[in-house]
């Protein structure tokens, strides 16, 4: 098997394809495989967004892989603490060796005569074209566009005379020192975002058109750090990883079930953050319930230190145009900026955007079904890693990851080189893949693979569930059809 010819490629070389790549390599060291990376640097997210004060909203210990400790004191920790975490994780594993840089993967067809991928890439170093043959591929390119944020129109935008950035394409020599910055949004970029520019900036204000949920959480784990100093990394780290699990449910699940109570506590919470009467219910009260979206976590309650101190500010409200010195908005006020940030969101797209062929019939993703939450009904020896929107992104993909290997074994044992779930009932009613509210997938959920009413055929959002599902249960299902070319 030479190096164009693989058993399995992996998509994305970030903290998802790396985490792939271990578990394969772990469970089939046999196996011949490569990381296809479309930048030249690894790291997916944590590499590629640059903005000031990036970092993680869910704590590292769950959103850390489960098989090496994050030793970093800070539980909420910075993009260049994740990067090198990641980095240093695929060299610990010999995981960067594989990885092959400037390799974007256009397109993959699938022969089921030759129970083969034929995957198209692009060179971005060369600008060739190459293709290359694998048994399987596992896509873990994340869930979202690199090369463009999104960004809705503004009226007026081109009479601004200041700086228009979006948080995706960070300028290296923006100096917003001393300046006015109006930063467009309430996720959790911008939450991010005002802290760290109020530092330096004269004033900073967050222009929303909705508010979100915002609770300060601790930067770090006081009780997960005197565990580590009590029993050392090795021994500690599953314990704080399997308590934050548990606490980051509980949290979860009481929003769920108690909406208006969580309601209150957030509100009570915030009122004891913020100065004595400050418009709460105008800034911080969201028209939808606690994790109908994702909760802003912000460490250590640094937004709401900013807008105590003065340097930044939150306006409720629409904009009705740019102008030349600032923002316009429709209640006829105005905010003055030299510098604009629109922290308006991204461009899902699931795959990267890989035209998908199987036996020359091209795959419209909105007509397949998710099996597992990991491959898709029609599509033979593809999987790939989507991790929660309710919990820690990681340890989702951890799970899959297994899923995934135990599989290949299964396969292994019984002479299969085919498996594709095709559900029983064609006529099974659907929903959207991923039920959950933030506009990035409102917009593009009619693009996007569905769910089905029942197992296997639900994406499951519950740890606990997918513990079960992926770890325990066996890998077999009705609903996933093997085969072979030789038959056994």
């Amino acid at each position: 098997m030479g190096a164009m010819d693989l058993d399995v490629v992996i998509v994305g070389a970030g903290i998802s394809g790396i985490g792939a790549a271990y578990y394969l390599q772990r469970d089939h060291p046999g196996r011949e495989y490569a990381i296809l990376e479309a930048r030249g640097a690894s790291g997916g997210t944590w590499d590629l967004f640059r903005y000031p004060g990036i970092r993680s909203d869910s704590d590292l210990h769950t959103f850390g892989y489960e098989f090496r400790p994050w030793t970093d004191d800070h539980s909420i920790a910075t993009a260049d603490r994740i990067l090198a975490y990641v980095r240093e994780t695929a060299a610990t594993y010999g995981i960067d060796r594989r990885i092959r840089y400037h390799h974007r993967v256009v397109a993959a067809s699938w022969s089921s005569e030759q129970a083969r991928w034929t995957v198209e890439v692009e060179r971005g170093d060369t600008g060739a074209t190459e293709r290359l043959t694998c048994r399987w591929i596992f896509s873990a390119g994340g869930y979202y566009r690199y090369d463009q944020g999104f960004t809705p129109h503004f009226e007026g935008r081109d009479r601004f005379r200041g700086d228009i950035v979006h948080p995706q394409h960070w300028p290296e020599d923006l100096d917003y020192a001393g300046k006015r910055i109006v930063v467009i949004g309430s996720g959790a970029t911008a939450v991010t975002l005002v802290p760290a520019l109020a530092e330096t900036a004269a004033h900073v204000t967050m222009l929303q058109r909705t508010p979100s949920y915002v609770m300060p959480v601790p930067a770090k784990d006081a009780l997960g750090n005197r565990l580590r100093a009590l029993l050392g990394e090795e021994r500690a780290y599953p314990i704080i990883r399997r308590k934050n699990i548990v606490k980051g449910r509980l949290v979860w699940q009481f929003c769920q079930r108690f909406p208006g109570a969580a309601r209150r506590l957030i509100r009570w919470v915030n009122t004891r953050q913020l100065p004595d009467g400050y418009p709460v219910d105008e800034h911080f009260n969201p028209p939808y319930g606690p994790w109908d979206q994702r909760l802003c976590a912000v460490p250590n309650g640094d937004l709401f230190r900013e807008i105590r101190a003065g340097r930044a500010s939150v306006v409720t409200d629409r904009i009705a145009s740019f102008t030349e010195t600032g923002v316009l908005l429709e209640s006829g006020r105005t905010l003055d900026a030299d510098v604009i940030v629109t922290a308006t969101g991204l461009n899902v797209q699931a795959f990267g955007g890989t035209r998908l062929t199987v036996d020359g019939r091209d795959v419209d993703l909105a007509d397949t079904i998710a099996y597992k939450g990991m491959m898709l009904s029609g599509v033979p020896n593809l999987a790939y890693a989507v991790g929660y929107t309710n919990s820690s992104w990681t340890l989702k993909v951890g799970l899959l990851c297994e899923h995934f290997c135990r599989l290949l074994a299964h396969m292994d044992r019984h002479g299969y080189d085919t498996c594709r779930p095709e559900p029983a009932d064609p006529d099974m009613p659907t929903r959207p893949f991923l039920d959950f509210g933030a506009g990035y997938i409102r917009r593009a959920v009619d693009r996007l693979p569905r769910q089905g009413d029942r197992m296997p055929w639900l994406t499951s959002m519950s740890y606990a569930s997918d513990v079960k599902l992926l770890r325990a249960d066996d890998v077999t299902d009705p609903e996933l059809r093997f085969s072979s070319l030789v038959p056994a």
